[in-house]
Order: structure tokens, then C-alpha cells, then sequence
């Protein structure tokens, strides 16, 4: 993942995570599994050895390898296939997920995907 944008939450501050500007790239083309999806994040911050941010992912199926990460959906939706196990989940909105590092997943996002993460 390519950090496209920075910005620190500083204590007692608040920050609308919905209307960030998260700038995109596409994907790396040994990724793609279908369309022509494009992702970004901005980092909010490192805390303790956690990073804070907000990552979004286009319409389009894409294969990844996660990192050790919580997260939580604000918009959009998607399914996200486990590689080694077969199984699936659908996400959108309200969504809460963790995943361990090394996880081989496929994300097919059919609505712009927006989410927070904590990695």
C-alpha cells in the first residue's frame, strides 16, 4: 500500500473521515482480478505502533495480502473472499472486521468502499 495522502489527528481534535479528499491510483495491474479498480488512503496518525487512517477502493475485484488490521465501513460495499479457506463475507456500512497478517483475501467492491483502519 502507497501512502497518497497524510494528514495527523492531533489530540482533541475531530475529523470528518467521510468528506477526506483520499487521492487514487490504480491498482498494481498483478492484482487486479476484474474492472479497473483504484485505491488510496490518508494516514491519521501513528499511535503506539498502530497506524490510524482512512482507505477507499473503486468498483472492481482486486487480490491482496492483509496486514494485521481492525477496521470499520462507512460507505459503500463489498465482498471479500479468503483465499485459503474458500469462505466470503459481504461488508458495507457499520461493518466491523479484523484481519491477520499474511491473510490472502480478494476484495470485489461494487460501490465505493470507504473505511477505517487501525494496522
Amino acid at each position: 500500500m502507497r501512502n497518497t495522502g497524510r494528514m495527523i489527528l492531533e489530540p482533541s481534535t475531530a475529523v470528518n473521515a467521510n468528506g477526506l479528499n483520499v487521492p487514487l491510483d490504480g491498482v498494481a495491474p498483478e492484482q487486479v482480478v476484474a474492472g479497473q479498480p483504484q485505491t488510496g488512503f490518508v494516514e491519521l496518525g501513528v499511535y503506539g505502533q498502530a497506524e490510524l487512517g482512512v482507505w477507499e477502493m473503486t468498483a472492481g475485484a482486486m487480490s491482496d495480502v492483509e496486514t494485521d488490521e481492525v477496521f470499520i465501513v462507512l460507505s459503500g460495499s463489498a465482498r471479500i473472499d479468503f483465499t485459503a479457506s474458500g469462505e466470503s463475507i459481504d461488508i458495507g456500512p457499520g461493518f466491523v472486521g479484523r484481519f491477520n497478517e499474511g491473510t490472502a483475501t480478494v476484495w470485489t467492491v461494487t460501490e465505493t468502499l470507504r473505511k477505517v483502519y487501525l494496522a
